[in-house]
């Protein structure tokens, strides 16, 4: 069971590290290395463009990975989906930018965060299913904790590694080829990745689901035509906590560094303090889901998020450091209380037969609906009606989330084995 939660987790932090990486690169540099020829805000907007990419392809990754981990098993599609998106992300920290490219430069980019989206896809839904399905009764939430760390803790590692960075480089440099260095780290982290994951044994319950020869022919079609109230609530539930994280990370630097002229370095120093809250409130929920309930925690956690997207952008707009990490890291919290027990959440809404495909889709829809916009939306409402629309914003996903979660059932006892 150590060595499951340890590739469960290792194997989600390493794919996220990869995500965030090019989404705080997105935020700083990605703007002028590949769209110079843009006005701020439109290279800004192009930037963030690019970073919704990924999300698009998240779903498209999801149904592909998830036919195969529901009929072939969860470990070789692991292994799959890292490779997938550790190569296409050190690929990025290659390749040339505008200049030396000209229009191709962009195109590219956009190839490359396409295949970062398909392999993330069909990373989260793998994962959680590794611990979930490995997991005694009444300890699921625990296990599934595990991976659902992965990103604080990718989070926390592309982070710091920017600020080191933007620390020790002068602006020159770091927007030459100092932003490059935690691309191509991937290529280090996908190979102890891969030593991690091809040490572990497929799951039990799928184990048993193949010694009875009851794998779906076509699971897709089978958890569309059988669970399609669970997806779109899942996919609803999930909406929140993707636009929290993603208003509260890459909108809020490039907002921080652009609009409000924080330096770079504190804005990625403040990040890190707040991921620490990330960490915190997925841990505290996800483990309490096994005595309180998975949805009474997501609930609460959306509940508070209601009320922190009024006072997310009045703390921003201080300027002040430490309540800038105050607004974060609320936002982050919140996030983590939402996030932490849909490990385990998702997975149980959905039969053994058509797991993969069922909770990794429900996972990824919400972060179409989520996370892609949320960038996008957010600069487009700064712009148009100043920050406080952005809260406005922020606290109408999470009424969304409310309500969907509402219309789901509690799933703690449930049995995983059918």
């Amino acid at each position: 069971m150590r060595r499951v939660a340890v590739a469960s987790f290792i194997g989600t932090a390493i794919e996220f590290y990869d995500f965030y990486v090019y989404g705080t690169a997105a935020a700083l540099v990605l703007n002028g290395a590949f769209f110079p020829n843009l006005s701020p805000i439109n290279a800004t907007l192009a930037s963030f463009s690019t970073y919704a990419v990924a999300f698009a392809a998240r779903p498209i990754g999801s149904l592909v990975f998830g036919h195969f981990g529901d009929r072939v098993g969860r470990k070789s599609v692991l292994v799959a989906s890292l490779l997938l998106m550790g190569l296409s992300t050190a690929c990025v920290g290659l390749l040339p930018g505008y200049s030396t490219l000209g229009v191709w430069a962009p195109v590219l980019l956009v190839l490359l965060r396409f295949l970062q989206g398909v392999g993330l896809g069909g990373e989260w839904g793998g994962a959680a299913l590794l611990a979930v399905e490995h997991a005694p009764r009444g300890r699921r939430g625990l296990f599934a904790a595990f991976p659902q760390l992965g990103p604080s803790v990718g989070f926390f590692a592309a982070t710091g590694i920017f600020w080191l960075l933007s620390a020790s480089l002068d602006d020159g440099s770091f927007a030459s080829w100092g932003w490059r260095v935690p691309f191509l780290l991937s290529f280090l982290l996908v190979a102890v990745g891969l030593f991690v994951r091809l040490r572990i044994s497929e799951t039990p319950v799928f184990a048993k689901v193949m010694a009875d020869q009851e794998a779906s022919r076509a699971p897709a079609l089978e958890v569309f035509k059988r669970h399609p109230k669970e997806i779109l609530l899942g996919a609803g539930g999930m909406i929140i906590a993707y636009g929290l994280f993603y208003t509260a990370t890459t909108y809020c630097l490039s907002y921080g560094t652009a609009t409000l002229g924080v330096p770079r370095g504190t804005m990625l120093a403040v990040s890190l303090v707040a991921c620490l809250f990330l960490a915190g409130g997925t841990w505290l929920a996800a483990t309490r889901s096994d005595a309180a309930g998975r949805r009474k925690l997501v609930l609460a956690g959306a509940g508070l998020a209601v009320v922190w997207g009024f006072v997310l952008f009045p703390l921003m707009d201080t300027e002040q450091p430490v309540l800038i990490a105050l607004a974060l890291g609320g936002a982050l919290f919140c996030m983590g209380v939402v996030y932490g027990p849909m490990g385990a959440y998702l997975p149980e809404l959905f039969g053994a037969r058509v797991r993969y495909s069922g909770a990794s889709f429900a996972y990824n829809l919400g972060g179409v609906l989520g996370g892609a916009v949320s960038p996008l939306v957010a600069t487009r409402l700064q712009g148009s009606l100043g920050s406080s629309s952005v809260g406005w914003y922020v606290s109408a996903m999470a009424v969304v989330s409310l309500l969907c979660v509402l219309a789901l059932p509690e799933t703690r006892e449930r049995e995983i084995g059918l």
